[in-house]
């Protein structure tokens, strides 16, 4: 009768990334951590829905720009299907905005890619151990950029869809609201941002991360 492995205590980690290397890097450094082991791993974002719906992982790392799903849409079906999962987020995009919205989303961990493997494996424990972990240069990041306008939800709707090129009477049909109410929501971004034309304004506005998402895609 062959040896069947003690899995006592152990808790099954889920790894998802569209880049091979990545998905094999934290493979291997999950093997040296205590009571870690990889149960699943996930190429794209419905795989990783697909994964945490079936196996219930102790911990999720999440890269952000995966094809199918999206980072965000990931981590919503986790919670959603598996809220006693840990998720750790992963990204190459360093936009203020982005950074503090995933913080303020409730993950549990956020790296940039650049992170040092030593950190990672010391964040990545203080995770599993069930605290939270923010990497130190998302920090410093955090604490070194000028905080960008407050926008409602309506206004950072209307500011992206300026970014694509559409025009009032185009914006006001998508969000079934007139024109007018658009150039109302116009005049308060240009304000807010201190810009006098539309070039000025995405300027800004990718200056503070707020239009980062144009990048992932």
């Amino acid at each position: 009768m062959g040896h069947v492995p003690d899995l006592t205590g152990t808790i099954g980690v889920v790894i998802a990334d569209d880049h091979e290397m990545v998905r094999a890097g934290l493979t291997r450094l999950f093997d040296t951590i205590h009571r870690a082991i990889v149960i699943g791993v996930a190429a794209d974002g419905l795989e990783a829905i697909a994964l945490c719906r079936k196996h219930r992982p102790g911990l999720l790392t999440l890269d952000v720009g995966m094809p199918l799903a999206n980072g965000a849409e990931v981590f919503a079906e986790c919670r959603r299907w598996s809220p006693e999962t840990r998720v750790a987020v992963f990204t190459g995009f360093t936009s203020v905005v982005m950074l503090a919205d995933w913080i303020a989303s409730g993950v549990d961990g956020l790296f940039l890619k650049t992170c040092g493997e030593e950190e990672l494996r010391r964040g990545l424990e203080i995770i599993l151990s069930g605290q939270k972990y923010v990497a130190t240069d998302v920090m410093a990041l955090l604490e070194d950029a000028p905080p960008p306008p407050d926008l409602t939800p309506r206004e950072r709707e209307v500011l992206a869809l300026i970014a694509a090129g559409l025009t009032s009477s185009q914006i006001g049909g998508k969000l079934a609201i007139s024109p007018k109410t658009v150039e109302k929501h116009r005049a308060t971004l240009f304000e807010k941002f201190g810009a006098t034309s539309v070039a000025a304004l995405l300027t800004a506005a990718f200056r503070t991360g707020l239009l980062d998402h144009f990048r992932q895609t």
